[in-house]
């Protein structure tokens, strides 16, 4: 990873929205066969497609849901953000937009989970 000028920090915050966009992004590619896996269940096994859906009602279903809207959003944002860093000159506003975009990120979240209980 190359330092922006004037970043020299590991504590600096945004190197913190670079590892959470980088930890997102693997969260979702694991998270993906399982996905394609349940889609497939549509197909082959409606029986087994309605004991899973039947399961996503559980509340600890839906808080993980909550936290994969979480990690969509964070990814999304923080591709944003670096498409902005390499697009756009730096500036010392991006650690303000890197905490915006975590605080919309939490915002979906939080009304997706809102919307789902």
């Amino acid at each position: 990873m190359r330092a922006a000028a004037g970043i020299t920090s590991r504590a600096h915050p945004l190197l913190l929205a670079y590892l959470l966009h980088r930890l997102s992004g693997l969260a979702l590619a694991l998270f993906l066969p399982l996905h394609f896996w349940v889609l497939a269940l549509a197909m082959t096994d409606p029986v087994q497609l309605d004991g899973f859906l039947h399961l996503t009602e559980a509340g600890v279903v839906k808080l993980a849901e909550f936290g994969l809207v979480f990690l969509l959003a964070v990814h999304m944002f923080g591709g944003l953000r670096l498409m902005a860093m390499e697009w756009l000159p730096w500036s010392p506003s991006q650690k303000t937009l890197a905490a915006g975009a975590a605080a919309l990120s939490f915002l979906i979240a939080l009304l997706f989970f809102l919307k789902a209980i």
